[in-house]
């Protein structure tokens, strides 16, 4: 340790803990278990079981008495002035976790230790090795690179050609087997059928490590919105990241995000400049505050639900956002018939937009009847439920890429009015509707239509700044 004094009050706290807690276990007050699945087994075999025991649930409840103990202030004192207390509760995770949200970082340090100490133990043995181990941890922490942060998060419905994507400096995507180290808990998700999954990774320097990780949460929510516009909505992150400061032990975090993958997304050689560029583009120019912004936030809930049933009035209320405003045709027929008609128009030539408003038709009633629970799940339903999610995406898409203006509506309107299909709407659209343009590929402009004048990619993400 840094400060042999620190070490000395910590090991003396630490073993009157151990005393009061195995005190509790004898009398009667059993540590409780959950049932939990080994992360760790061999490739295509069946998960197996075991009961964990919930050491840090029982430290954390009896956390009050632990305070009262003699050695406690002592101990609390001396850490609030250790150098790395920061970077060692980032590495912990205790910041993300809603019950510690109300405690001092000393407290949150030392349940921190009780549970190094003590993890999957039913008592509380002080043992010499896990005792000195734990202190090396922290100690570490003191001498740990001030902005050394790694993020991993697992990603699902997409799958790369090349074994790692660099997306720019501290992003890149990757084969679990191309990375040197990654958590273990990382390696395989538990669900099966989900062992080939690809790893999203976020470096940094930050002297900050709780706004670093705050800073990649950011960053792996904006990646998620531009893999799903530049593909077709299927691609999702886990629910937890796995977060390091330094050379500390993996934590476990909440992403805030997830979904559920719908098939798999292939991203070529070939086409991964392309996802470089448009990353970058989706970044910057994604609105934020406006009906695009409230119809792609709809977007993406729609994505993280279960199935395309599930996800349909996400991706209606979101295209009447975009197109439920007008200039001129509100009165001239239903609600539903002028969304369909509009969306038409948009994304059909003029001889295929009788069908595409059709099906449109189709989606809204099946909606109506999912609400109603009369809907009957058939490959027909999913079929035009998921026809509708990628016009969506599509307009979308190309709003924010500046092909379309923002004023879909009114488009929409004078292309029913006049009979004529989308021209040179925006300088770099193309003479194809939209989804003609999109339909069935994760297809993209290339990388300088892209980037226009700027000539090279810029920065994805706004990260590494």
């Amino acid at each position: 340790m840094r400060s042999l004094q620190l070490q000395a009050a910590l090991a003396d706290f630490l073993a009157q803990a151990a005393t009061a807690l195995q005190a509790d276990v004898s009398a009667g007050q059993e540590v409780p278990f959950e049932l939990a699945s080994h992360s760790a087994r061999p490739r295509g075999s069946s998960p197996l079981y075991c009961y964990r025991p919930l050491t840090s649930v029982y430290i954390a409840e009896r956390l009050p008495a632990l305070r009262r103990l003699d050695g406690y202030r002592q101990a609390a004192h001396l850490l609030g002035s250790f150098d790395g207390l920061e970077r060692y509760l980032t590495s912990a995770g205790m910041h993300d976790r809603p019950s510690h949200a109300a405690l001092s970082r000393c407290d949150m340090a030392l349940l921190a230790l009780l549970h190094d100490v003590f993890e999957e133990q039913s008592d509380f043995e002080l043992r010499p090795a896990r005792l000195d181990r734990a202190l090396e941890r922290l100690d570490s922490s003191a001498f740990a690179a001030a902005g050394a942060v790694t993020l991993v998060a697992t990603l699902h419905g997409l799958t790369t050609t090349s074994s790692e994507v660099s997306l720019t400096r501290g992003l890149s995507i990757a084969h679990p087997t191309a990375l040197e180290g990654p958590p273990e808990q990382a390696l395989w998700t538990g669900a099966p059928g989900e062992e080939d999954h690809l790893l999203v990774v976020f470096n940094t320097e930050h002297p900050d490590p709780h706004a670093a990780i705050a800073q990649g949460r950011e960053v792996m929510r904006e990646l998620l919105r531009a893999l799903r516009l530049f593909g077709d909505g299927r691609i999702a992150l886990g629910t937890l990241a796995f977060a390091r400061v330094g050379n500390s032990p993996w934590s476990t975090i909440a992403l805030g995000t997830g979904g559920h993958p719908h098939g798999m997304l292939l991203v070529s050689p070939d086409q991964e400049d392309e996802l470089r560029a448009f990353c970058n583009l989706v970044s910057r120019r994604a609105p934020h505050s406006s009906e695009v912004a409230w119809a792609l936030q709809r977007y993406e809930l729609g994505c993280e639900r279960s199935s395309e049933y599930q996800g349909l009035s996400d991706h209606i209320l979101a295209l009447r956002a975009l197109l439920g405003t007008s200039s001129g045709l509100e009165s001239s027929g239903s609600p539903d018939g002028l969304l369909a008609a509009r969306l038409a128009a948009l994304c059909a030539t003029p001889d295929e937009r009788a069908p595409v408003a059709e099906r449109t038709l189709k989606a809204l009633a099946l909606e109506r009847h999912a609400i109603a629970g009369t809907a009957v799940e058939r490959a027909g339903g999913y079929a035009v439920a998921r026809e509708l999610a990628d016009h969506l995406r599509a307009l979308l898409r190309d709003v924010i890429c500046g092909h379309l203006p923002v004023g879909l509506a009114s488009l929409a309107d004078e292309l029913l009015l006049s009979g004529e299909e989308i021209e040179e709407v925006g300088e770099d659209a193309d003479r194809a509707p939209v989804a003609e343009r999109h339909a069935g590929r994760a297809d993209t402009p290339s990388g300088e239509e892209l980037l226009g004048d700027r000539g090279e990619p810029s920065e994805i993400l706004h990260v590494a700044v």
